[in-house]
């Protein structure tokens, strides 16, 4: 039996292990997935443990995503975000990649989003930054909003083509913009939105990587707009399918993983 699982701190809400574990039972793929919960200055400690213990992959959480860059050989796209969040421990030393640039790109392209044009990524932590690099590797010019505007500044100058901006100039960077993603945790513990709803349009799709509520203030408003919407639990869901890919070889069982994760929400 292979066992893969997740580090973080907290971990006990994870939705991950049913997601996963449905993807093993519907491949007939003998594995479990389970949850560590290291010290939060345990994050090298933690990879060696699971190496030590036969463990063959983690997701990476809050807080060790930076951390774990120092315990593995990150791919180049890990290495510019600067962030892991998925490990193989099966060759020599482990390998860190960074799937959440690819869910988001997953999840705007499963909803029939093009990624051409220009793309507002609200928050320059670490979704922002995973989000931005991977937007800007499908050919879309980045405009980056925070709300401390020397971050942005930062990130846009390590993001290919990017521009960086505070908060208040939303209205018109969204003007003539053709993807919106919020990356901050604004409507995460109360309906609240980072986005005013009349800079919302109906050329816009918006993702918001928040999925918890499902249906966030946001979303209300870019739906009421007229605006494509894209839930977080979508982005959630392929940042695991490309683990999950990763680790087995195979093709994930994205509908029933989908199915697993949609039933925990």
């Amino acid at each position: 039996m292979q066992v893969f699982g997740l580090i973080g701190n907290p971990v006990e809400h994870s939705l991950s292990p049913p997601m996963h574990e449905a993807g093993y039972e519907r491949l007939g793929i003998d594995a479990r997935y389970v949850t560590f919960e290291p010290p939060k200055d345990g994050a090298a400690d933690a990879i060696d443990a699971a190496e030590t213990l036969g463990v063959s992959g983690l997701n990476v959480t809050i807080p060790f995503k930076q951390d774990v860059l120092a315990a593995v050989d990150p791919d180049p796209l890990a290495e510019r975000i600067g962030a892991v969040n998925t490990v193989a421990l099966t060759g020599d030393r482990p390998r860190g990649y960074n799937t959440d640039a690819v869910g988001a790109v997953r999840a705007l392209h499963e909803h029939d989003v093009s990624l051409d044009g220009t793309a507002v990524v609200v928050g320059s932590g670490g979704a922002g930054r995973a989000v931005s690099f991977g937007l800007a590797d499908e050919g879309m010019d980045v405009r980056i909003a925070n709300r401390t505007v020397e971050t942005a500044h930062e990130l846009a100058d390590a993001v290919p083509e990017a521009t960086g901006h505070g908060l208040d100039g939303l209205d018109q960077l969204l003007a003539d913009a053709d993807v919106l993603v919020n990356c901050t945790s604004v409507g995460m513990d109360e309906d609240a939105t980072p986005v005013p709803a009349e800079a919302l349009h109906g050329d816009l799709a918006v993702l918001d990587a928040v999925y918890s509520p499902i249906e966030t203030r946001l979303l209300r408003d870019a739906a009421a707009a007229g605006a494509t919407t894209v839930d977080g639990a979508w982005m959630l869901l392929f940042q695991g399918a490309e683990a999950f890919e990763r680790w087995t070889g195979a093709d994930a069982p994205v509908d029933a993983m989908n199915a697993a994760l949609r039933e925990q929400l």
